[in-house]
């Protein structure tokens, strides 16, 4: 009965939308976060980061589950491009700095291409007004792992220079692969 009605209220709170996304034109908020480049230990600071030119911000909801493994694999192939227009990519998760050690060091993955931070409590995604799944009994990644975190829905941001949001990208609203948000993401960033 517990499983049931635990069921039911997961299923209303994915079906009712809680919060509506950022939009183009909005300021992006600024926010600092630990995680990881390579391995190791990194510190991010979108403000900072913006001062070297345009930043992609993508959420994601665990490290190690198919679409999220293609996803930053297809970042990490195409990162020297993303490099090439002057811009910076970090991957946010709700992932604990342990998971995100492995998975950006993971050649089949980030490859130590791009850093990827840690939203523990999400706090940087309810900034971002993104929908938060919590976490879900049973639920494994590829490799058998439990996942124990919530899960952020996935969302990409392109934030300009100046602060504001240049694209947000959805793969809910927008019918976008994972692929797709690195495609489009990195035509938005080459066209400024």
């Amino acid at each position: 009965m517990k499983k049931l009605i635990m069921t039911l209220a997961l299923t209303a709170a994915m079906a009712s939308p809680a919060f509506a996304a950022l939009k183009p034109g909005d300021v992006a908020p600024d926010f600092t976060a630990q995680g990881s480049l390579g391995g190791k230990p990194f510190n991010f600071h979108l403000k900072t980061a913006l001062r070297k030119g345009p930043v992609v911000v993508y959420f994601y909801p665990s490290a190690y589950t198919g679409g999220c493994d293609l996803e930053a694999h297809t970042f990490a192939e195409e990162s020297a491009k993303f490099a090439a227009a002057g811009s910076t990519i970090v991957g946010v998760s709700a992932d604990d700095l342990t998971r995100l050690k492995q998975f950006s060091a993971d050649p089949k993955f980030c490859a130590g291409k791009f850093p990827i931070v840690s939203d523990a409590d999400t706090k940087i995604a309810q900034s971002y007004a993104l929908n938060v799944t919590p976490p879900r009994e049973g639920a494994k990644d590829v490799n058998k792992a439990d996942i124990h975190h919530a899960f952020i829905e996935r969302v990409t941001y392109v934030i300009g220079k100046d602060g504001k949001i240049l694209a947000a990208l959805s793969s809910k609203s927008d019918g976008l692969s994972p692929a797709d948000h690195v495609e489009k993401s990195l035509a938005i960033v080459a066209a400024k």
